[in-house]
This record gives C-alpha cells, sequence and structure tokens, in this order.
C-alpha cells in the first residue's frame, strides 16, 4: 500500500483503498456509526489495526473528555472513585463524562456506539474486564482504556489498576482472633466476583493460621449492599451457636450487620464485633465507628487516570498492565474483646 504523503501518513483514501469502501464509510466507522454492516465495519477496522492510523487531533474548540463507565452509581463507592477520577482529570484540563452501562462484569454492549460518538480522551472502566470485540472497537479508534478492578481480574492485555483483597480479608480477620473471637462470620460480596472470593480465602488463611475450623455456615455470600449485608447476617445470628464477630466485604454490608444485631437484640460491640471493608466516609460516623479495612478507592481511581492519560499520550513506556494498591486495617469502635459474649447463647 502506498503510504498517503511523504511523511508517511495513512490518509483515509488510503484506508478505504485498501478495505475496498468510500472514504465515507470509514469516516462513518471512525465515528462510531451504526449504519455500517458488521462485515464492513470489521474489515474496515482491521485495516485501521494493521496501519495503526491515528485520527486527527480535536479541534480547538472541543473539550477533551475522560470518560468513566459504571454498572452501579446509587453508592458511595461509586463517588469515591469518581472524585479520584476527577482530580486528575482536572489537572489536565479535561471534563469527565460518566457513563452508566451493564452489569459488574462489562459494560452493555450499546454503550460502545455512544464513546465512539463522542470520542473521549480515554476511558476509564469500573468492571472486572472488557469483551474482546469492545476492545477491538477502542483501539481501532485509538481511544485507550483502563480497569479500575476492585471486582475482578482482567485479561492480561487490559491495563488496571486493584487493591490487595486477599491482604485486607487475612487483615480483618486477623484483627477479631487477636481479640480472642473464634466463632468468627463473614459475608462477602457476590459469589462470581474474585475480590469477593479473594476477601474469603484471606478470612480461611487467617483463620487456618490460628489453627481454628472454619464452619461453613458461617459462610455467607452477599450483594455488597446494606439491604444483602442485613439478611445474611441475620441468618448467621439466630443460629444456635451464632458467631460473636463477623466480618463484612463492605462498608455498607457493615451497616446491614450492625441494623441485624439491633434487630436480634444485640449490642455493637459489646455482644457483637463488626468489620467492615472500604473504609468510606460514612464508616467514622456510624455508631460506633466502624472498624474497617481501607480499600484506596480514590487512589485507585487517581492511578487508572494517570495511566489513561500517559498512554493516550505515548509516555506509558514499560508501565506495568497491572498496578495494586495495599489496604490496611482502621481500628474503630466497632470491635472488642468477646467478653461476656460467651455467655450469651444467642439473641434475645
Amino acid at each position: 500500500m502506498e503510504k498517503g504523503d511523504e511523511l508517511g501518513r495513512v490518509t483515509l483514501a488510503d484506508i478505504a483503498r485498501e478495505a475496498e469502501v468510500s472514504v465515507s464509510t470509514v469516516s462513518k466507522v471512525l465515528n462510531g456509526r451504526t449504519d455500517v454492516s458488521a462485515s464492513t465495519r470489521g474489515r474496515v477496522e482491521r485495516v485501521l489495526r494493521e496501519h495503526d492510523y491515528q485520527r486527527a487531533a480535536r479541534n480547538g474548540g472541543e473539550a477533551p473528555l475522560v470518560e468513566i463507565v459504571f454498572h452501579e452509581l446509587d453508592s458511595l463507592w461509586a463517588m469515591e472513585l469518581l472524585r479520584g477520577v476527577e482530580n486528575v482529570a482536572n489537572e489536565y484540563g479535561a471534563a469527565v463524562v460518566v457513563a452508566h452501562s451493564g452489569s459488574r462484569h462489562a459494560p452493555a454492549p450499546g454503550w460502545i456506539d455512544a464513546v465512539l460518538r463522542r470520542r473521549p480522551l480515554g476511558v476509564v472502566l469500573v468492571f472486572s474486564s472488557l469483551p474482546p470485540e469492545l476492545k477491538r472497537q477502542l483501539r481501532a479508534r485509538s481511544i485507550p482504556f483502563v480497569i479500575i478492578d476492585p471486582a475482578g481480574n482482567p485479561d492480561p492485555d487490559i491495563p488496571s489498576v486493584g487493591s490487595a483483597n486477599w491482604a485486607g480479608g487475612l487483615a480483618a480477620t486477623r484483627h477479631l482472633i487477636e481479640l480472642g473471637h473464634r466463632r468468627i462470620g463473614i459475608v462477602t460480596g457476590p459469589e462470581d466476583t474474585l475480590c469477593s472470593l479473594a476477601r474469603l480465602d484471606g478470612y480461611r488463611s487467617a483463620m487456618s493460621m490460628a489453627g481454628l475450623e472454619v464452619d461453613p455456615e458461617l459462610i455467607a455470600f452477599g450483594d455488597f449492599h446494606a439491604e444483602g449485608g442485613f439478611a445474611r447476617a441475620k441468618r448467621l445470628l439466630e443460629l444456635p451457636d451464632r458467631p460473636t464477630a463477623i466480618f463484612a466485604g463492605s462498608d455498607l454490608q457493615a451497616l446491614g450487620v450492625m441494623e441485624a444485631a439491633r434487630v436480634c437484640g444485640l449490642r455493637v460491640p459489646e455482644e457483637l464485633s463488626v468489620v467492615g471493608y472500604d473504609d468510606l466516609d460514612i464508616a467514622k460516623w456510624t455508631s460506633p465507628a466502624l472498624t474497617t479495612v481501607r480499600q484506596p478507592l480514590r487512589e485507585m481511581a487517581e492511578q487508572a487516570t494517570r495511566l489513561l492519560l500517559a498512554l493516550r499520550n505515548g509516555e506509558a513506556g514499560t508501565a506495568p498492565t497491572r498496578l495494586e494498591l495495599s489496604t490496611t486495617l482502621v481500628e474503630r469502635s466497632s470491635t472488642v474483646a468477646p467478653g461476656l459474649q460467651r455467655t450469651i447463647p444467642g439473641p434475645r
């Protein structure tokens, strides 16, 4: 194929000629138009990839955008991530677009058409992975993407930022063991989410290292929301040999655990110790203040956005495709030694 000019740049006409389509069809593909057949779109995108086509820069009148995509927005957890993206985007003079799409595993298929029309500087995705077709389409338009991944383990070719979930689960459980608890329940997240399983593995490891048997009755899979934490904790607290402490896989679930304790007539922490996960702002305002594992959500979002913009500017170099930030235990007032718990057989 001949290059478009003496500098070796590939033009739209060159792409169109090799893909055997019109220039207008190439333009439609680049702009995410839906009125192009799947076979034609695939052929054009293959040629774009082969020649590493970089579309012309925006004109000065368009505002640079960074897009963040959530599967849910109605939580403090999502707001922490949004603040982190905004902090870095603002440093670069970029605005932030928020999209709501899909499930916790991936955005809905229809999202891609909208993002290709918006043509952001890049996309931050709060999902556990990204389907191959969406990866291919973003790369064909030279739109970089990074996953903020507290919920899974993306494919190796996807840049991502996560946190040390196994270590967080270990620290939370070890803290309760060191206080003297032996009947320790856990309400982790969804069973099909890797961060839930990693925190559960940390719990099991701490119990095993302390020589304590893990009772399957004390393990519950939740949904990271207060309602789910309440329902699962109530079941645990109604057991004949109830737990003296519960590790909740999120602060929101911990709120549900504390409400379940109240409904069951148990005082926190005197009769039930509770540990959360995330260290959202609300954790220090609960009564009692919540002992929790700090997951650096805002810092994760900041790191993801910096990596995204480095990829956009060709500055990522040999940067790792996976960054994992540490988690730390924050001790407050919701955990104490068992004390009188041993004399209390169950909810009153």
